[in-house]
């Protein structure tokens, strides 16, 4: 499916409303019922890997249904129309602090997800079939007598006490796709369970999860476990998620195991995608009456040798890709890093509420590149930030490949630098003295130019007059007119301010690369500020007589 297509189907179904993905669709259930089918082979992960292995050398097939087209011509507001029964909720009559639903297959959501019960103390599988029945559709416009036959589900929903068919703080829907919330309540970025091809010169694959296993927690637990069968054409996945709601947040332990159908140009493990559309630096897309909108404002990466780094992103004008080599990294994310409903001033979406996602590796990950993909976007309905990890050896047909790694979903990642942190990126012309309007003085050349506000760490309750310095560098073009200015006293940090101007008519984009240090010793202060610019045409440059 076009990434696009999935990506609008996916968000319609919040974009209305601007509240999590709630009770809004319709389930099965595993209670005491007895058309549920019981497969009678007791479940184990060592044989989900023995299997998926086993159908990575199958041809693939691809499952996706044709609906009836009561299902396949509906609308969001058709599909979010349908209702669930809470009493049949998978873990109901557990009467616990989590319950588990199913979402209703339609619109492009055409993979029929096949849900598993697992008896906590036999291990005994029992399938739980789809069954008009237990939907309500009574202001969706389906007609229920074109549902025949076992239509399957397309994702599943997590609650949590107390609110228990209220709204739902973890979701699976569409591909491989999955999201969780803070507590806030509010969904944002989403992760995936595998990315293939995304920027490869190939067409990108979107990879199913196509059955699902649930461990039943005791009444009082706020963690569970789930098992996934990962299916697509270059690929097949046997995932264990290992769930724990908690008060702020949502951690999930993967332990990914990977079996390769045929070569795999490019593969995304972790990968995670979210929206910018403009805000502080990128103004381009910004003539709203919020000063910011998106899901997520950086790139943020622990290397493996311990460095920081903070890449702002980007809403470009072409789509741009950009890699970051690295050793076992020790994490990275897409950080949604302020959370002031004044940055916004939105009532709707809630960008101020939208999560973070931390990527914390716990197994070796080897070489590799952190990979980062900017789409140009004209809203803030479809995602356009893609980042993943991307093992550095080929993958190659009947290659086993097993990554572990923990996803924190919360307001901020559960790490930070003991460095100062970068606090904002800002962009304007430059050339002209600072304290002098740009009107009045016109440089020779165009110009641009960037300052970044670095706060916390050791630069917090340092003396203003320290002597300081900032290490600039950029692949090409000529870095002039180098500042470091304190900030407000009630910030306690430092600007690091230079003009950026042109040496030539390229307009291939500009790698920037700033940190600050203490002169006298040359002592880092900062973590890394990395930033993609690009620069107009040269018939552009020059300002207005």
């Amino acid at each position: 499916m076009h990434r696009r297509k999935l990506l609008k189907a996916s968000l319609a179904l919040t974009a209305a409303t601007g509240l999590p993905a709630s009770a809004f669709f319709a389930a099965s259930a595993y209670a005491a019922d007895p058309t549920k089918r019981g497969t009678g082979a007791k479940f184990d992960f060592k044989q989900l890997q023995t299997r998926a292995r086993d159908l990575a050398g199958e041809t693939f097939i691809d499952g996706r249904q044709k609906l009836p087209e009561t299902l396949s011509k509906m609308t969001p507001q058709q599909f979010n129309a349908i209702q669930y029964d809470p009493a049949h909720s998978l873990w109901h009559d557990v009467h616990g602090k989590l319950d588990v639903q199913f979402f209703h297959v339609g619109m492009d959501f055409r993979q029929p997800v096949r849900m598993h019960a697992i008896n906590p103390k036999t291990r005994e599988v029992r399938e739980i079939p789809f069954r008009p029945e237990l939907f309500n559709y009574a202001d969706s416009g389906v007609d229920v007598s074109q549902l025949k036959g076992d239509l399957g589900f397309s994702g599943l929903k997590v609650f949590k006490a107390p609110n228990i068919a209220k709204y739902d703080i973890v979701s699976f829907l569409g591909a491989s796709y999955f999201r969780a919330v803070d507590n806030t309540g509010q969904y944002g970025l989403s992760a995936r369970g595998m990315a293939i091809n995304t920027y490869a010169g190939v067409p990108e694959e979107f990879p199913h999860f196509t059955e699902f296993w649930f461990e039943t927690p005791a009444a009082n637990a706020t963690r569970f476990v789930l098992y996934a069968l990962l299916d697509s054409l270059s690929a097949t996945g046997a995932y264990r998620f290992d769930i724990d709601c908690l008060a702020d947040r949502v951690v999930m332990g993967i332990d990914a195991y990977i079996y390769a159908r045929r070569d795999i140009k490019q593969l995304g493990i972790a990968p995670m995608t979210s929206m910018f559309s403009c805000g502080g630096y990128e103004r381009r897309m910004c003539d709203t009456i919020h000063p910011n909108i998106h899901d997520s404002d950086r790139l943020s990466m622990w290397r493996g040798d311990g460095e920081w780094v903070c890449r702002p992103l980007n809403n470009p004008a072409r789509i741009a890709f950009s890699t970051f080599q690295d050793e076992n990294p020790r994490g990275f994310g897409l950080v949604q890093s302020n959370h002031d409903f004044a940055t916004y001033q939105d009532t709707v979406d809630w960008y101020s509420r939208r999560p973070s996602l931390w990527v914390e590796p716990t197994t070796s990950w080897g070489k590799g590149t952190v990979d980062l993909m900017e789409l140009p976007t004209t809203g803030e309905t479809l995602d356009n930030v893609v980042a993943f990890w991307n093992p550095q050896e080929p993958v190659k047909a009947g290659a086993e490949l097993r990554f572990g790694y923990k996803l924190h979903w919360a307001a901020l990642p559960p790490v930070k630098p003991t460095l100062a942190q970068v606090l904002a990126t800002r962009s304007g012309m430059g050339g002209f003295t600072e304290g002098w309007a740009p009107g009045e003085h016109y440089p020779d050349k165009w110009a641009r130019r960037f300052a970044i506000d670095f706060v916390g760490g050791p630069l917090q309750g340092m003396d203003k007059n320290e002597r300081l310095e900032s290490v600039v560098t950029v692949s090409h073009g000529e870095v002039r007119d180098q500042q470091i200015f304190a900030l407000h006293p009630a910030v306690e940090g430092f600007r690091a301010m230079f003009d950026w101007y042109p040496t030539s008519d390229s307009v291939d984009p500009v790698e920037m690369r700033l940190f600050i240090r203490r002169i006298k010793d040359k002592k880092v202060l900062s973590e890394t500020w990395l930033y993609q610019y690009f620069p107009p045409a040269p018939d552009k440059r020059k300002y207005p007589a």
